[in-house]
């Protein structure tokens, strides 16, 4: 892929890997699927997709959230976008949930 015309997301899979390292995998061989002219590499913690600037990375929020549905984890986890000064992306976060005791 050629680098003119493309930009780079992260996503960081910090929290999903440590429920399952499986389910990182899984999200690579999804995210190949679905969208098929993105190139993802992974190192660690991180998932580094370049992909086309015609691409909005809405689309690639959208796959996010298809594959937590379809592993049944959309309860639990959730995509929340990020910006910093060089690196735009997604960290895949785990819901906050409140615990009412009743007596």
């Amino acid at each position: 892929m050629s680098t003119i015309g493309t930009k780079e997301i992260i996503v960081e899979v910090k929290e999903l890997s440590f429920e399952k390292d499986q389910l990182v995998a899984d999200l690579l061989r999804f995210l190949a699927e679905q969208l098929p002219q993105i190139d993802i590499t992974r190192n660690g913690n991180e998932l580094e997709v370049k992909m086309p600037a015609k691409i909005s990375k809405r689309a690639l929020r959208l796959r996010l959230r298809k594959f937590l549905y379809q592993k049944g984890l959309y309860d639990q986890y959730r995509p929340i976008s990020f910006k910093k000064v060089d690196i735009d992306g997604y960290t895949i976060k785990k819901k906050k949930a409140v615990e009412l005791s009743y007596y």
